[in-house]
């Protein structure tokens, strides 16, 4: 990990309860590599019970937010241990992430914004479709709804700005690019990005210990299925004949 990112971190007070880490003003990719290493770091120092007082870790593209108990830790002590965490030793270890492959039926009624995007691009839908499938992008943030990801870079050419018109109602699963990111909405909502298409594997679980299909660093590529492929295994999801967990390959 580059030294000049864990030297040029600072400290934010948010009263007595929060303290965020920023490593960088704007999005960086060591920015971002700095805060996925600190957040495992965290996790890896409450599990060996070196790290009490903790109640939450929000980790961004830039910085990192510890929610803690000020009646088990103060701020002084828990920046002492933060600063440790962060050093550029423990920074430099690549962090231990999850790949996953999802499927994503492309274009029609999935993917209304797809013929704009060939259009912009002058590429063919078949070579639009290619540039977002080929590539492996990395969850950089969880934030806006419960499991929605923000992930990764995108090619060039598929980078586009956010509708200047937002949708008041997006369906769930849809998944979208704006500027350098892609996402897939877990939930029906607002929201002003390019919809191409459409996964069928649910993103959040209310009910389970661990919420969120994905973690900050993990990876994810997608796979164009057909329309009839893409019933097929929402169906087997909705009977639970397969898990989510299914589409994780790696750790």
């Amino acid at each position: 990990m580059n030294g000049r990112i864990v030297s040029d971190m600072r400290f934010l007070s948010l009263g007595d309860r929060a303290l965020t880490v920023e490593y960088a003003s704007g999005f960086d990719p060591q920015a971002r590599k700095a805060v996925i290493a600190l957040d495992e770091a965290i996790r890896e120092a409450r599990e060996a019970g070196s790290l009490s007082g903790i109640l939450d870790v929000a980790p961004t593209f830039r910085s990192l937010t510890v929610h803690y108990d000020p009646l088990q830790i103060n701020q002084a002590s828990l920046k002492a241990s933060l600063m440790d965490l962060a050093r550029p030793s423990s920074s430099e270890r690549e962090p231990n992430t999850t790949l996953w492959r999802l499927p994503v039926c492309y274009g029609g009624s999935f993917g209304p914004d797809l013929p704009d995007l060939v259009a912009d691009t002058g590429l063919s839908e078949a070579d639009v479709i290619e540039l977002h499938s080929s590539i492996e992008v990395s969850v950089h943030m969880l934030g806006f709804l419960p499991g929605f990801a923000f992930m990764g870079d995108i090619a060039e050419p598929l980078r586009k700005p956010r509708r200047q018109e937002p949708r008041l109602r997006v369906p769930p699963g849809s998944v979208a690019v704006a500027d350098r990111l892609t996402a897939i909405y877990p939930w029906e909502s607002p929201g002003g990005w390019h919809l191409i298409g459409a996964c069928p594997v649910p993103l959040f679980f209310a009910e389970e210990a661990k919420p969120t299909l994905f973690e900050p660093g993990d990876r994810v590529r997608f796979e164009p299925v057909t329309k009839s492929q893409f019933e097929g295994l929402k169906q087997q999801l909705n009977r639970a004949e397969l898990s989510p967990q299914s589409f994780r390959k790696t750790k």
